[in-house]
């Protein structure tokens, strides 16, 4: 009986181990375990002042669901955005459960 505690003691908390590995659900040059909340840049253009800006984001959930569509492409729609001047990142989450990563881009 004591094996069989220890066995099942010992599965349960390799689930949970493997379960937890998946938190990490946000990319970024600067990742806190416990919070993040990093802005950074990704492109410059040649192209003019930017006169319009366009944000697009994608959120996880424990690693295990993910939604939106953070694409350069996205990003441009929502700001009417036809000459990209820019485009930044912002990537935010809090303990690994909920995570933000988002896509700006800047241009006219």
């Amino acid at each position: 009986m004591k094996q069989l505690k220890l066995a099942l003691t010992l599965a349960g908390i390799t689930a949970a181990a493997f379960s937890l590995a998946a938190c990490q659900i946000v990319a970024t040059p600067a990742a806190g375990w416990v919070s993040t909340d990093v802005k950074y840049g990704d492109t410059a253009t040649t192209a003019t002042a930017a006169t319009k800006e366009g944000k697009a984001c994608a959120k996880s959930i424990l690693g295990w669901v993910s939604s939106g569509d953070a694409s350069v492409a996205a990003a441009k729609a929502a700001g009417g955005i036809t000459t990209v001047s820019s485009v930044d990142h912002t990537a935010s989450q809090i303990l690994g459960i909920v995570g933000e990563w988002c896509t700006v881009v800047k241009g006219s």
